[in-house]
This record gives C-alpha cells, structure tokens and sequence, in this order.
C-alpha cells in the first residue's frame, strides 16, 4: 500500500490500521485479591494485682534486737513462699510485702509504730513481740479493725481486753507458768526466790510462776525487781542469797537472764535457775557461760526436731539466713500463713471481710494445729521444759496441752506407717531367701542323688 497517495492520512490512522492488521491484543485479566489473613484471638486481659500489706513489729535495736530480728526472719520467709506460690484471691494475683518496724521493746514507741501502720492502711499485723508493747498497740488495731497476731506476747492480758481482733499462736502465761510451777515441785524444791524486770512479759509470768508453785505446797521466800535494761543484780542476789532458797525464778528475758545466771554463781548462790522462754535461747547461754549448765527454761509448744515440719522448717530457715532459731521465728512464720489462710477461705484480702475467718482457723502449722479459742488464745497450748548442757538446750519434757499435738500425732503417724513398710519389705525379703534356700537345697539333693544313682 502506498500512502503517500493519501497525503490527508494522519500518523495517528496509520498506527491504527497496522494494529487492525496485527490481530486485536487480550487485556490481563485482574488477579484476584488474596484473602485477608485471619484475626489473631485477642491475648486474655491481664489479671489485676493487688498488694497485701503486713506490718510487722519487733525490737530491731537495743538488747533485744537479736529476737526482733529472729522474728523478722520467720516473717520474712513466710512472704517469700507465698509470693512464689502465685496465690490468687477474689480473681487478682496477690502479691505480700512486709512492713516491718521497730518499737524498741518500748510501750510508747510500740503505740507510735502501730498509729503508723494504721495510718499506712495495712491488712494485718504480725507482732508485736514483747507484751509489753503488743497490749497498748492492741487497741490502736482493734479500733482500726485491723487483725492482729503475735507470735510471741504470752501475757494474758492481751487476749483477755475482748478485743475481737486480737490472737496469738502459742501458750499464754497462766498456761506455762501452772507447768513450770508443777515442774518446781517435781524437782524436790521446797523454797523459791522470785525475780522479774517488771515489764508486762516478766511480771506477768512471774506472777502466774508464784500462783502455781504456791498452789503445789512451794514457799516463796523472797520477791525481787529489776528492770529490762539493767546489767548488775548483786546487791538483790545478795539478799536472796541470806534466804538460801532452793531455786530462783526470773521472768524476764535473756540479755538480763544470762548476766543474772552468772552473778548468782559467782556469788555462790548454789540454788536451781528456772525461767521462761525468754531466756530459752542461745544468747542466755552465750551470755551466762558456764554458769547456766544444769539450769532450766520452758518454750510453750513442742521441739521443733518433734514436730511433722519442724526439721524441715529448720533447714530451710538456716540455709536462707544462715543462722539458727533464736527462739520465736517459726510461731511468727505460723502467724503469717495463719493470715494469709483467713484471706483465702474469705476470698478477700479486706480486713473486715477476713477478720472472722481467722478466728475459725484450724490450720496445720510448723509449731503445732492452730486453732483459737473465743478469746484468740490457742487451744490447748502445750509446754515443754528444756535443760542447760554443754551450751545446748537439751529437751526434758513436755507438759500441759494434753502433752502431745496434733503435729505430734502426724509425725508419731508418720513414723509408724514408715517402720511398717520397713518391716513389711524385710519380711517379704525374708521370705524370698527361705525360699530360694529351699530351692538351693531341693536342687543340692537332687543332684545327690542322681550321682549316686550312677555310681
């Protein structure tokens, strides 16, 4: 074709022609659209927390910080093991966290630490130690409604003010001092000198001491005073010396205890010593030295190395602090689960809510089946005695509380139920040797015979 004969046809048309000519071209097809990738399930809601407070109190300084801080330690790991067991309570996870003080042993600094844990909100209380400071805080918490619960004030007192939030996890006064009272008696004395430093704790024992050794047909021939920061106790040794009782009596704690112990041998007071839990413990023997061998104390409730989880407690308590019990930390650590197993079984970590659900406690402790009576003491205290030897606190006995807990009872149970399948295993062992001898020799005479047969 020749179109420059066509000079009216544009470039335009003759691009046109030539694709006519070529065939039409096929548009692509649109590709279809990939499907949306699906939904990932929404991640669940994390679940609230909460923080329980505990307020602690003990004497962190002065000469009896070395309790306050074996109070402490049992507290503290309490805490521990309940935040790794990730408890939760009325649908948030729980997390403890201990708010410890120092009331210095003192009454008016106790009421000024516990205003501050009041003010602070806490859920409950663990302490105080001494009765002396636990009584007058008492108040603030119950007017607070705040729960409280001791692991160390034994003073009668306390329980007995009607306070409906006031308990405590070992045996009070009335209850040791009647055991140790009887356990004067059996040991032939027939005269006794009384000390105590005047605090709430060491009268208070003092006196239910006298009441019952009184009671068991005991003289007491002399009633002297110190105070619980004195050092020197000659001049009232002196003058029980002259009465030249059978025993001495102190209430009071160890850092005068220990002191007191050494002077009397010192001046030749050949008399028995007695005292109560406060000066059961490493630093009374630490401080009297050998002077305190032969001598007696009491702890309410049963030897540790006795109880179901004492020997466990003890390890774990040692390889976590590297020390030893000094004397209250394992009722501290009992007292905290004792709390935190209230607010479980109300499903509330709020006070009020709580509260009655710890006066139905029965709870399987390290010290002992917890259980209170209507005033907040525990039921059926028990009391053990414990003697001075060799600078160890060797077991004696245990009166008082029915004598055994049900602690006690588990680990006997226990114990039984082991011996058993230790006998069980060596009578099925027994038997299996019988009977292979029997096996060995019927084999033996068989062969016997069949030699001589061919013979």
């Amino acid at each position: 074709m020749q179109f420059a004969r066509f000079p009216g046809i544009t470039l335009a048309l003759v691009a046109a022609i030539a694709m006519i000519g070529c065939g039409k071209k096929e548009e692509p097809k649109p590709q279809a659209a990939a499907p949306a990738p699906a939904a990932a399930p929404a991640a669940p809601a994390p679940k609230p927390e909460v923080t329980v407070k505990l307020g602690h109190v003990a004497p962190m300084t002065g000469p009896q910080a070395h309790l306050g801080k074996d109070n402490e330690n049992g507290a503290k790991l309490a805490v521990e093991e309940l935040n790794a067991q990730g408890i939760e309570i009325g649908g948030a996870k729980v997390k403890f966290e201990l708010m410890g003080e120092d009331d210095q042993a003192d009454p008016k600094q106790g009421t000024i630490v516990a205003q501050k844990l009041v003010d602070a909100k806490v859920n409950g209380v663990i302490g105080h130690l001494n009765s002396g400071t636990t009584i007058p805080a008492s108040k603030l918490y119950s007017d607070a409604g705040i729960p409280q619960i001791s692991g160390s004030a034994t003073n009668p007192k306390y329980t007995l003010q009607g306070f409906k939030t006031a308990f405590r996890v070992m045996a009070n006064d009335v209850q040791q001092g009647k055991v140790l009272g009887e356990f004067a008696t059996k040991q032939g004395v027939k005269t006794v000198a009384v000390i105590d430093d005047r605090t709430a704790y060491g009268q208070g024992l003092a006196d239910e001491f006298q009441k019952a050794a009184t009671a068991a047909g005991l003289k007491v021939v002399a009633n002297e005073y110190t105070n619980d920061k004195a050092t020197d106790f000659k001049a009232i040794l002196t003058k029980i010396k002259s009465k030249k009782p059978d025993m001495v009596f102190y209430g009071g704690m160890d850092a005068q205890g220990g002191p007191l112990a050494k002077q009397m041998k010192e001046l030749g007071l050949k008399a028995k010593f007695l005292g109560g839990d406060g000066v059961c413990t490493p630093e009374f023997m630490k401080l009297g030295g050998p002077a305190t061998e032969g001598h007696y104390c009491s702890l309410p409730g049963v030897p540790l190395e006795k109880l179901a989880k004492g020997p466990a407690f003890q390890e774990k308590f040692k390889a976590k602090f590297n020390a030893d019990i000094q004397l209250y930390a394992p009722y501290v650590y009992d007292a905290v689960m004792v709390m935190a197993d209230a607010m479980k079984r109300a499903n509330s970590v709020d006070s009020a809510k709580f509260l009655p659900e710890v006066g139905k406690t029965a709870y399987d402790g390290v010290t002992a089946k917890i259980e209170f009576d209507e005033k907040g003491d525990l039921k059926g205290g028990a009391i053990s005695i414990y003697q001075y030897k060799e600078g160890k606190l060797s077991y004696v006995e245990t009166l008082g509380g029915g004598g055994v807990t049900e602690a006690v009872k588990d680990a006997a149970q226990a114990t039984g139920e082991a011996a058993k399948a230790v006998a069980g295993a060596a009578a099925d062992a027994a038997k299996d040797a019988t009977k292979a001898a029997a096996g060995a020799v019927k084999e033996a005479a068989e062969a016997t015979k069949a030699a001589v047969e061919k013979k």
